[in-house]
C-alpha cells in the first residue's frame, strides 16, 4: 500500500515510523529540509520537500498511485486543501485530515464528500472523550472498548496497598468475584503474557484485564477501589480539550470549575460555557488551588499547555488526596519515567490520533476479514484486535481446547449477540460473533484466520 504523509511533526513522524516498520510504502511531504532529512535517516521513507497543498508537489509525491493520504500539518486549512486537491487528482484516494478547530466541526461533517475526506481526526476531541470515559470509572488508568461497548480491556496499577499485591493469578477470581482475563502485564520495561496460574502480581505492575463492561463496577468494588460517581471536576487550563471536556461533563450533570491564566480566554470560556465556573489565575499556584477547595473536588484534570506544569499540579493534587487525577501530556517519550510518577491516568492526544489512523490503515489493507478495530496497549508492545466472525472464518463451532492458536496470540473475549464471555476451553465461536484477540507480535495478525497456526 502506498501512503503519503503530509507534515512531519510529532504525529507525522510517529506515523512514518510505525507504518514504514510494517512494510507500507511511505512518502513524507514537508516544507523543512531538516525535518525530512531526519525522517529519511530514521525511517524507510521517501521525502518530498514543498507545500503539500500544491498540485505540483503532490504529483511529485506520487499521488496518482497512492492509496491513502494523511494530512497532519499544523494548519487545519492546509490539511483540508491538501486532501481536497489530492482527491481531485486521484478520486480513488482515501484521505485523512487532522482538523482541530471546533468551528469547522459541523461544516466538515456536512461537506465531507465535497472536500473528499474519508476521515477527520481531532486529537483534542478524542482526548476529551477518553478523559470523560476515565472519569466514569475512577480507578482505571485506561479503557479500550470493543464489541460496541460490551467488552473492554482496562488498565490497573498494582501498588503496595492493592488487594492483588503478591496474589497468584489462579487466586485472583476469589478476590474480584467475577470472571476476567489478564491478557498482559507491564513490569518495568518488560511486557509479560501470564501463561501460568502461579504467575504472581508484584508492586508496580500495570495489568491489562479483559472483562465484560457490565462487570467493571464489580471488579473495582471487590478490589476496594472507590467507584462513586464524579460530581465535581477541576480543569486546569482552558484550551480546546478543556472546552470539549467541560461541555460533555456539564451535559452529564457534573459541576465543572476551570482555572485559566489568560483573561481573554477566560471570557471566551464564560461565553461558551455559562454553566461552568471560570477562574482567572495560575493553576500552578498552590494557594489558589487551596482557596478554591482543591481537596473537595472528586477529580482534577491538568490540561495546560505546559507538560511540566501539568505533572507538577497532578503530583500536588495526588498528595492532597484528590480521588482521581488525570494528566494530559503532549508527547510521551519515556514511559518508564512516567510510570514512576504518581500522575494518575495519563492521556496523550497525539498518541490517540496515531492509534486511530493506524486502525483505519489496517482496515484498508485487508477489507475482507480485517480487524474492525485495533488498539495498542502496554506502551505499544501488545495489540488488541476486534474481529467479526464470518462464513470464511476457520474453526467455527470447534471448542477452543481443540484449537492451536499461533504463538503469542490469545483470544480474550467472545461476544455472542448481547452476551459477552471470557472464554475457557469449552468456548466456541460462530458466524456473527465478535472476537477480541490479543497478540504481542504487532502487525502479524491482519485477518482473523491469521491467529491459527
Amino acid at each position: 500500500m502506498n501512503i503519503i504523509i503530509a507534515g512531519s511533526g510529532k504525529v507525522g513522524s510517529t506515523l512514518s515510523r510505525q507504518l514504514s516498520s510494517e512494510g507500507y510504502n511511505v512518502t513524507v511531504i514537508d516544507l523543512k529540509p531538516s525535518v525530512l532529512e531526519t525522517s529519511v535517516e530514521r525511517y524507510d521513507v521517501i521525502a518530498v520537500q514543498g507545500n503539500c497543498a500544491s498540485m505540483e508537489v503532490l504529483q511529485h509525491a506520487g499521488v496518482a498511485d497512492a492509496d491513502l493520504l494523511i494530512a497532519t500539518t499544523g494548519a487545519d486549512e492546509i490539511n483540508l486543501l491538501c486532501c481536497t486537491t489530492a482527491h481531485g487528482m486521484n478520486p480513488k484516494l482515501h484521505t485523512i485530515a487532522r482538523i482541530r478547530n471546533p468551528e469547522y466541526t459541523e461544516q466538515i461533517y456536512a461537506m465531507r464528500h465535497i472536500f473528499g475526506l474519508s476521515m477527520v481526526i481531532n486529537p483534542e476531541k478524542q482526548a476529551a472523550a477518553e478523559i470523560e470515559k476515565l472519569l466514569k470509572y475512577p480507578g482505571f488508568l485506561r479503557r479500550d472498548a470493543f464489541a460496541r461497548g460490551r467488552t473492554e480491556i482496562v488498565e490497573l496499577r498494582i501498588d503496595k496497598n492493592s488487594k492483588l499485591m503478591g496474589v497468584r493469578l489462579i487466586d485472583m477470581s476469589g478476590i474480584i468475584k467475577c470472571r476476567v482475563l489478564v491478557c498482559a502485564v507491564q513490569r518495568g520495561n518488560t511486557t509479560l503474557v501470564p501463561n501460568s496460574g502461579d504467575f504472581t502480581f508484584e508492586e508496580g505492575d500495570r495489568i491489562f484485564v479483559t472483562a465484560p463492561t457490565k462487570d467493571l463496577t464489580t471488579l473495582l468494588k471487590n478490589l476496594g477501589i472507590i467507584t462513586r460517581r464524579v460530581r465535581s471536576c477541576l480543569l486546569c487550563g482552558a484550551g480546546r480539550v478543556s472546552h470539549y471536556l467541560a461541555s460533555a461533563l456539564i451535559k452529564s450533570g457534573i459541576s465543572v470549575t476551570i482555572i485559566e491564566r489568560d483573561m481573554e480566554r477566560c471570557r471566551e470560556m464564560c461565553a461558551m460555557l455559562p454553566e461552568a465556573t471560570v477562574i482567572q489565575g495560575n493553576a500552578g499556584d498552590t494557594e489558589l488551588l487551596e482557596s478554591e477547595g482543591l481537596r473537595d473536588f472528586d477529580a482534577l484534570v491538568t490540561l495546560t499547555g505546559g507538560e511540566e506544569l501539568n505533572m507538577i499540579i497532578s503530583l500536588y493534587a495526588g498528595s492532597m488526596g484528590v480521588p482521581q487525577v488525570i494528566t494530559k501530556l503532549g508527547y510521551v517519550s519515556n514511559q518508564s519515567i512516567i510510570d514512576k510518577l504518581a500522575l494518575g491516568s495519563v492521556v496523550c492526544p497525539k498518541d490517540l490520533a496515531v492509534s486511530h489512523i493506524i486502525r483505519y490503515v489496517r482496515a484498508m489493507q485487508n477489507q475482507t476479514g480485517a480487524a474492525v478495530s485495533v488498539h495498542a496497549i502496554a506502551d505499544g508492545q501488545v495489540e488488541a484486535l476486534e474481529f467479526i466472525v464470518d462464513k470464511n472464518t476457520e474453526n467455527c463451532g470447534v471448542p477452543l481446547k481443540n484449537l492451536k492458536p499461533r504463538a503469542n496470540v490469545l483470544i480474550a473475549s467472545i461476544t455472542h449477540g448481547s452476551r459477552t464471555e471470557i472464554p475457557n476451553g469449552n468456548s466456541v465461536f460462530h458466524a456473527g460473533d465478535t472476537l477480541v484477540v490479543v497478540t504481542s507480535s504487532r502487525g502479524s495478525v491482519r485477518q482473523l484466520n491469521d491467529i491459527f497456526s
